[in-house]
């Protein structure tokens, strides 16, 4: 027996849901009915037509990497804070994103976490110019890791791959690059590289390393 009682907001996270798992393209209106259990008619009836569900799922994305709240007691954790949750925010929905993009509303879509950015480097003492240069780069650290991770993802598999690549045995006994162009003589280098990638760590050491730079070279008004 079909459902009656549906409300727009549970249609809108079904509708989320299906697009998350398999791309915009499965969204259908018969589709996301019979995931509801209801007749498609309730679907229109609340959301109108597929176009309009789209237009709902945007801006109902939008409205959640809105809510990205600073978390820390120094300004330079607060800002690393704001990139950890807009990167966890973006991975989290790739395909709502791309929906995002396609309707020209990116810009209004960063604007909440780029505002708790500048909040936070007020309060570290940047402004104006440097202030923004700074949000910007953070902005663009995310984002940039986000799509690199993205692209590793779906890369095809690697012949020969990074740990066959990094060899301890094949480093120069001088510390210094071999005709191959590999480094040194550095085991442990080689080793961690050989090894599985822990990208949120990575992504730490490098926006934590950025942060501390930008709140530095403000601090002694550089740039």
């Amino acid at each position: 027996m079909a459902r009656t009682s549906l409300t727009r907001e549970e249609i809108l996270v079904a509708a989320g849901s299906l697009v998350r798992r398999h791309g915009p393209a499965a969204l259908t209106m018969r589709g996301l009915a019979a995931e509801l259990g209801t007749a498609v008619t309730s679907i229109y009836w609340h959301v109108g037509n597929r176009e309009s569900l789209l237009d709902a799922l945007v801006e109902r994305t939008v409205e959640e990497l809105g809510e990205i709240a600073p978390r820390g007691r120094t300004p330079a954790t607060r800002v690393v804070s704001v990139a950890r949750a807009l990167r966890r925010e973006l991975r989290a929905r790739p395909h709502l994103i791309a929906l995002v993009h396609e309707r020209g509303l990116t810009d209004r879509m960063f604007l909440p976490a780029q505002q708790a950015l500048a909040r936070e480097l007020h309060a570290a003492g940047l402004r104006g110019a440097r202030a923004a240069r700074a949000v910007r780069a953070v902005q663009f650290q995310v984002v940039g890791y986000v799509l690199v991770e993205r692209n590793r993802e779906r890369a095809p598999v690697q012949r020969p791959a990074e740990e066959d690549l990094w060899h301890a045995a094949t480093a120069t006994k001088d510390g210094r690059a071999g005709r191959d162009g590999q480094a040194g003589q550095d085991p442990a280098l080689a080793r961690a590289l050989a090894g599985p990638l822990d990208e949120e760590r990575l992504f730490l050491t490098s926006v934590r390393a950025l942060v501390d730079g930008l709140l530095a070279a403000g601090r002694k008004g550089c740039g």
